[in-house]
């Protein structure tokens, strides 16, 4: 009996994080590659924030980003306030830290989204 209610609170909560993941998600303005590459060439004065670790960042990185790490963004977002007027679109390697690091800014009070698949759609559309 004890194994059968521990099962169903595991199941329980598992079904809690989906569904929060998924809301989550959902509040989040998301851009494909393509998508994002239209903003930047129509001039609609997006700011493109690449939120991956100094390393990644010295790998390489889409021109004319803004690189504030995803665990630094909380400290360092007085310096995206002379952006409060511009779309902020987080990217990073896949997209995942991009939806954390555009909520965290969207809490903060600025307009937010996150590239689909980061740098590596990105450099995958991109390549020649």
């Amino acid at each position: 009996m004890t194994g059968e209610i521990l099962f169903y609170a595991i199941i329980g909560l598992l079904v809690l994080i989906s569904l929060r993941r998924f809301f989550v998600n959902r509040s989040v303005t998301h851009y494909s590659v393509k998508q994002v590459e239209d903003r930047i060439q129509t001039n609609l004065g997006v700011l493109l924030l690449d939120v991956r670790t100094e390393k990644e960042w010295r790998q390489g990185h889409i021109k004319g980003a803004h690189h504030i790490p995803l665990h630094e963004l909380t400290r360092r977002s007085s310096e995206l306030d002379k952006h409060k007027n511009r779309e902020i679109i987080c990217y990073c390697q896949t997209g995942n830290r991009s939806i954390s690091a555009a909520l965290r800014l969207k809490r903060l009070g600025f307009s937010t989204a996150s590239m689909k698949g980061g740098i590596a759609e990105w450099n995958f559309q991109n390549r020649s």
